[in-house]
């Protein structure tokens, strides 16, 4: 199996930024005085499709969504765990607004960094750079994993690799609380809500997971990898 396949669709990033460990004392010091931080609520929009991008966001606490919104409704990008970068789009030259919405799945915490700031240390700062450039490309493979996932894999594929991914990527452990609702859940796996709960309750049944309350645990990890990848 090749690596692009080997990527779940629904976050990119498994290891947490560290990205601002390689900054020197003064470079640390010009991000520290031109951020905020700021506390926002479940369901609270942390940025807005269409809005002036004037900064990058750090997500330092919580879970949240990557959305786009349409007339036709709204499509789940990622979702994206804490200590990781968000809103990198900000930093091409000639988009100025972002091209999508940011949502809190449970209370977070972030910071906003000035984006001129942000794009002085990548030209002063190489190594800085370069791991900017590392998280962009594996935001594009996500794409490319979760495009894959959408369109081409029946109803049990994707959700088995949505549980995966949460498991492996967002929570990093085989027992994990899930913190969406089934209405998130269905929306991250391209589904309706119905099917969500009529699919969870065959994998239960099949021996593959085992719910209590919110909590999910992979009881047979390799068949459901088996579906991820062919069902």
């Amino acid at each position: 199996m090749t690596r692009t396949q080997e990527i779940n669709s629904c976050t990119a990033g498994l290891e947490r930024c560290t990205c601002f460990d390689i900054l020197t004392e003064e470079q640390t010091d010009l991000i520290n005085n031109n951020l905020v931080e700021v506390e926002f609520g479940k369901g609270e929009t942390i940025c807005k499709q269409g809005t002036f991008a004037t900064h990058v966001i750090y997500l330092s606490e919580g879970l949240v969504k990557v959305h786009m919104d349409g007339t036709q409704g709204s499509l789940i990008l990622k979702i994206v765990p804490e200590e990781h970068l968000i809103a990198l789009t900000a930093l091409l030259e000639g988009i100025n607004v972002f091209p999508y919405s940011v949502t809190a799945y449970i209370d977070s915490k972030v910071k906003l960094i000035d984006i001129v700031t942000f794009k002085k240390i990548i030209n002063e700062n190489a190594k800085f750079a370069v791991e900017i450039i590392n998280t962009l490309n594996s935001n594009t493979l996500q794409t490319f994993g979760r495009f894959y996932c959408l369109t081409q894999k029946q109803a049990y594929g994707r959700l088995a690799d949505t549980i995966l991914c949460l498991s492996e990527r967002v929570f990093k452990q085989p027992i994990f609380e899930l913190l969406l609702t089934r209405k998130e859940l269905a929306e991250l796996s391209g589904m309706t809500t119905e099917n969500v709960i009529r699919m969870l309750k065959k994998f239960r049944e099949d021996g593959l997971i085992e719910m209590v309350g919110k909590t999910i645990k992979i009881k047979n990890k390799k068949l459901l990898k088996k579906i991820s990848d062919y069902g």
